[in-house]
């Protein structure tokens, strides 16, 4: 159909798979995080926090998620890419929705980007290290 283009998107079943993961990584680490899955254009498809992980953690993994999708890089590479330039870096900081730290890993399938897992509650490493062990359980199924 012309004027309309089709979006690879991750399924929810799969963005719920990837969330249990990154938590019970967190809680092999006794470290309590929340973590979110977005699809391609930055909607929320799976949420989970663990028992004691921090309230803000909630919007931060969101926001971590959805940096990674919008961008379709880790948010650390986000935060690179823009860091030369002052009045971007501060000015795209500011916005909603924008998390320039680590713990937001791009979802890639078949080399496209479908979404994005995002991780918050422990350090940065422990954040990525969910993350990672979210992304592993998509990887690990065949497509």
């Amino acid at each position: 159909m012309e004027g309309v283009i089709s979006i690879q998107t991750v399924s929810h079943e799969l963005a719920l798979t990837a969330v249990a993961a990154a938590v019970a990584r967190g809680a092999d680490m006794d470290c309590p995080v929340a973590a979110a899955v977005v699809g391609a254009g930055g909607d929320l498809l799976a949420f989970l926090r663990a028992n004691g992980s921090p309230a803000p953690s909630n919007k931060i993994a969101q926001d971590k998620a959805c940096t990674a999708a919008s961008f379709r890089v880790p948010t650390p590479d986000f935060y690179v890419m823009v860091s030369g330039n002052p009045a971007l870096r501060d000015g795209i900081g500011r916005q909603p929705g924008i998390a320039m730290f680590a713990g937001g890993l791009p979802i890639e399938i078949n080399g496209e980007c479908v979404g994005a897992i995002g991780v918050s509650g422990g350090s940065e490493e422990q954040d990525v290290e969910c993350a990672n062990a979210g992304l592993a359980v998509i990887d690990a199924r065949q497509f």
